[in-house]
């Protein structure tokens, strides 16, 4: 269930958000270098998965929260988007329906809605495609969902293993989704910035010919662990007649 299936019924209307600035610099540093810097949390589940390629995107999280096969929370969360933000859909139970398509893609577009990020379905996926706007799901589903159950917007939610309070930043790209608190946002831009500037001295040693074995100090891990460097003539010889 998700974390804020105790708070239904509600409408926040005045999250805080993190520093745009800060946001797009995470953006820009992409989903693995920014796990990587942040302890290698948030990360949301494999399950969700781009429904295009190449689409990196970063915003603060406007949440919803559904019932399953209903779509009601979707609509309502619209209004609380604003320019710069991300959607982050879940379901107070596991939900494939097709609760996103075109229509609502298009609204949030005029809003200036980075793009979505949801653990039920959603279809008109060519459409989406051709609008540009970037969505990651739990799955593709034609089924439509019903408008008739009161949930909430703007509670922290889960999805796929991941805790997405609102306002905290997202970010997305072809390699799935991570949400960073939002009170982390600055602490952890740091630390991607230090990891993409060391990555970059480790890209040149490597394209220049040295070896991540000697680079990262690894030939004496593997001395430690027991690893030995033989022969085939030797490894025959020591396995004995076949």
């Amino acid at each position: 269930m998700s974390a804020g299936a105790g708070r239904l019924g509600v409408v926040v209307t005045d999250i805080a958000r993190a520093d745009a600035e800060v946001v797009a610099r995470l953006g820009a540093h992409g989903v693995a270098t920014v796990h990587e810097a942040m302890g290698r949390q948030g990360l949301v589940g494999r399950a969700i998965a781009p429904i295009q390629r190449g689409a990196r995107i970063a915003g603060s999280a406007v949440t919803a929260l559904c019932w399953p096969g209903d779509n009601l929370m979707i609509h309502a969360a619209v209004e609380q988007c604003a320019p710069g933000d991300v959607l982050v859909v879940a379901t107070t139970s596991p939900s494939g329906d097709g609760a996103f398509g075109d229509l609502l893609a298009t609204a949030l577009r005029a809003r200036g809605v980075h793009g979505l990020v949801t653990s039920t379905g959603v279809r008109d996926t060519a459409d989406l495609r051709e609008l540009g706007f970037p969505a990651w799901a739990g799955s593709v589903h034609a089924q439509g969902t019903v408008k008739a159950t009161a949930g909430s917007v703007n509670v922290p939610v889960v999805v796929e293993g991941a805790l997405v309070r609102p306002g905290d930043v997202v970010v997305a790209d072809d390699d799935g989704v991570v949400c960073v608190p939002r009170e982390r946002a600055a602490e952890v831009l740091a630390a991607a910035d230090a990891r993409t500037s060391k990555e970059a001295a480790d890209r040149d040693a490597y394209a220049a010919g040295e070896l991540s074995l000697d680079r990262k100090g690894l030939r004496a891990l593997l001395a430690e662990l027991g690893v030995r460097y033989v022969s085939q003539a030797d490894l025959d010889a020591e396995a004995g007649p076949r």
